[in-house]
């Protein structure tokens, strides 16, 4: 069985995200949706609360779980069997971030590949700190998130005001 691991902190889940774990899903036995707990960032959502809105999102997908993880990635992807770890990337940028992660993992777990898909064009922009900001300040963000994300959201800058 191909199990491919999905991290990150999806602060909260994109759609971006979301089409990324859908084909990547198309691609596995079972992927693995890994909600880093600890990012080196400030967090709107629980991990728990990023975890269970990511499990509605992907609701639909069979072969998709989603677990919570603290510690390094490769200790993840070791502990669930993964042999790969999928990444999405959208711009340029994120090539030189997401390269240098994967030399830093074949360095830590010479086994796992790395896969990167690249972005639909129409979520090439859409980042989940973008996303937060026009949240925040009242955007309509309905078409950019899954429908339980896009109601978390509302009702976190609501009891926010």
């Amino acid at each position: 069985m191909s199990i491919a691991i999905y991290p990150g902190s999806f602060d909260p889940m994109t759609n971006g995200h979301l089409d990324i774990a859908t084909r990547a899903a198309k691609l596995f036995d079972k992927l693995i949706i890994g909600v880093y707990e600890n990012p080196n960032k400030p967090i709107l959502f629980s991990t728990e609360e990023r975890a269970e809105l990511i499990r509605q999102a992907v609701a639909h997908l069979p072969n998709v779980e989603v677990q919570s993880f603290g510690r390094l990635t490769v200790d993840f992807a070791k502990k669930v069997k993964a042999k790969a770890m999928v990444r999405g990337l959208r711009m340029s940028a994120d090539f030189e971030r997401e390269f240098d992660m994967a030399m830093m993992t074949k360095k830590l777990y010479p086994e796992l590949e790395f896969v990167c898909l690249m972005s639909r064009v129409e979520y090439q922009f859409l980042s989940s700190s973008l996303l937060k900001e026009a949240a925040s300040l009242g955007g309509d963000i309905d078409d950019l998130v899954p429908k339980p994300v896009a109601s978390a959201l509302k009702k976190k800058f609501q009891s926010q005001a």
